[in-house]
């Protein structure tokens, strides 16, 4: 059996939000396999194109292995987790001259990965302006550092891995179209592990035993009523949804057999058979000529914002659906993270946390407009924090001088209370 893994894959810690272990016994997966061969023999930039948990970095760590670069620096980032203030800095590095008179200089992931590889998972999520500057390292071959006017040259190799749909992203221009052809040109079609149930199987049998090697306990073997309810599950979170559901089985088991009953499937019930689904149809299309009619009336009585309510409506309804989480919640609606963020942001549903910690204030329970006739310089005497907690619009009456004398930090903003979001 052909296995690929992460460097660690029988580290102590427990299974990761990654996939730890490829296997190619399905004919799909054989296929991959050769894909993953012939264009690791090239220089161009590739890109893994598949939903999450199906194995991408590993399979960038392949591509990278497989390449006469191999041997040199293999460097991961997430674009997904790259804060958007310090994105530029960590992929380009910066130059600034310090008060001493000496130059501050940080090298970016970029130039540490000369040489070698750079994958970046997510690339989606990267920032436009970004984007731009990745085009041009791409063709130029050269690092421009932020606060620099000096070119590096670089010799690094870019594997990319998204999991939405990148064509959607460049049609609500959230991508530029020049960037995903230079990488779409190379690119790896990464099948979903329902896809592939011959692969099922193997992996189930191989995080048995790393369950066993990683605790020191005696290896569990997968009963054979426990096969029928592996192959039927659906996998939405795929090979690591796999490793996370054998790792609970190990652990209740008995006898050192993991039978049907410790199986525990979290997040959907398995796939209904294809004659089931074809009886729904009739009421799928039902459904969507119900919607097409709404949609209709909404814009014939001319209702304002519509199509701007209407996509406001689907968002909030996905990441409801989708317990919050905006990864997942991009990943259904075909669009980048930093997009569900900004409409989600934009409709109220999110509020950006606040790291202010609560202060109580004097005028606290004011409520809006208690301060618009105050006169000029009544609140000049206010302690700091005195009206951190009015809410917003509380002072906005108030006439020009009426806080000129208030200390600084007397008017923090206070939280809006909004459940912040994760994923």
């Amino acid at each position: 059996m052909r296995l690929l893994t992460l460097p660690t894959p029988d580290s102590t810690t427990p299974p990761t939000e990654r996939a730890r272990a490829l296997v190619f016994e399905d004919p799909k997966s054989q296929r991959l396999l050769q894909r993953v061969k012939q264009l690791a023999q090239g220089d161009a930039p590739v890109l893994l194109r598949g939903e999450t948990g199906t194995g991408k970095e590993i399979l960038a760590r392949h591509v990278h292995e497989l390449s006469p670069r191999h041997g040199q620096p293999f460097i991961a980032v997430s674009c997904a987790a790259l804060a958007a203030s310090r994105a530029e800095s960590e992929l380009f590095g910066h130059e600034q001259l310090a008060f001493s008179g000496t130059l501050a200089l940080k090298r970016g992931l970029l130039e540490l990965a000369d040489g070698g590889t750079l994958f970046l998972d997510e690339i989606g999520d990267l920032p436009l302006g970004l984007q731009t500057k990745l085009l041009r390292v791409l063709q130029e071959r050269a690092v421009v550092r932020p606060g620099s006017r000096h070119a590096v040259p670089i010799d690094v190799r870019v594997v990319a891995a998204t999991s939405v749909p990148l064509e959607s992203v460049v049609a609500a221009g959230g991508f530029r179209e020049d960037l995903f052809s230079r990488l779409n040109s190379a690119a790896i079609a990464v099948p979903p592990l329902r896809e592939r149930p011959g692969d099922i199987i193997p992996l189930a049998r191989h995080f048995l035993a790393t369950c066993a090697r990683r605790l020191g306990t005696t290896p569990a073997v997968l009963a054979a009523s426990a096969a029928e309810p592996l192959l039927a599950h659906g996998w939405p979170g795929n090979i690591r949804e796999l490793d996370h559901v054998i790792h609970q089985a190990y652990l209740v088991c008995r006898g050192g057999r993991v039978t049907r009953g410790d199986l525990r499937f979290t997040s959907s019930q398995p796939r209904a058979p294809l004659a089931a689904l074809s009886g729904q149809q009739g009421n799928v299309e039902g459904l969507m000529a119900a919607l097409e009619s709404t949609v209709a009336a909404l814009f014939d009585s001319e209702v304002p914002n519509a199509y701007e309510r209407i996509e406001e409506i689907v968002t909030r309804t996905v990441y409801r659906r989708c317990e919050r989480n905006l990864g997942q919640t991009a990943r259904v609606l075909g669009v980048t993270r930093e997009t569900v963020r900004a409409r989600l942001l934009q409709s109220g549903e999110i509020a950006t946390p606040t790291s202010e910690p609560p202060v109580r204030g004097d005028v606290g329970s004011m409520r809006s407009g208690d301060v618009g006739s105050m006169r000029s310089g009544d609140v000049g005497s206010m302690r700091s924090g005195d009206v951190s907690s009015m809410r917003s619009g509380d002072v906005g009456s108030m006439r020009s001088g009426d806080v000129g004398s208030m200390r600084s930090g007397d008017v923090s903003a206070a939280g809006r209370g909004l459940p912040a979001a994760h994923g």
